[in-house]
């Protein structure tokens, strides 16, 4: 298998600071310059970042710290999963009945599933799924998806390659 290769990178704003209905955090000119550096390379240091937004190094990591513990962002290593061996990727449409809060959580234990979003339109819930292969995927549809309570029907969008996949929408 080739070396896996990553990507560092900050995503704004944790699955439960999303969820959960409050309105956005206010934050001053520094903190939105620090996370815009960190979007541009997670992997820049805090002496780096402090140069540019004009604090010590003590403070960034203070800042950082802060935004983290609050849930305004994360800083997580994206992967490439087809270097990873996980070969199929897939956005599954979902068309619920019930409550679909409660069939959102229950999908969002499955491992295969990485993002759940409840949605307008078509589809009331969306799911994207990462698998090793083809039988896996069809595995996970029709032992574990399709069999939950409220799922009426699927419509399975098979990746056929990445073309972009970014995390640097920057701050308001």
């Amino acid at each position: 298998m080739p070396e896996a290769s990553f990507t560092v990178t900050i995503e704004s704003m944790t699955n439960a600071s999303r969820s959960n209905g409050h309105r956005p955090v206010q934050l001053d000119e520094v903190s939105k310059a620090i996370i815009e550096q960190l979007q541009a390379d997670g992997r820049r240091s805090y002496a780096d970042i402090g140069k540019a937004v004009g604090l010590s190094e003590a403070a960034v990591r203070q800042r950082v710290q802060r935004l983290t513990e609050s849930g305004v962002m994360q800083i997580v290593a994206v992967t490439d999963p087809m270097q990873l061996g996980f070969t199929r990727q897939a956005m599954i449409g979902i068309r619920a009945s019930g409550d679909t809060r409660v069939l959102a959580e229950q999908l969002s234990e499955i491992p295969e599933i990485d993002y759940v979003v409840l949605t307008a339109g078509s589809f009331d819930l969306l799911a994207e799924v990462v698998c090793e292969n083809d039988e896996e995927l069809i595995s996970l549809l029709n032992s574990r998806i399709r069999n939950l309570d409220g799922v009426n029907s699927t419509e399975t969008f098979v990746y056929l390659k990445l073309q972009k996949q970014f995390y640097n929408w920057g701050t308001r």
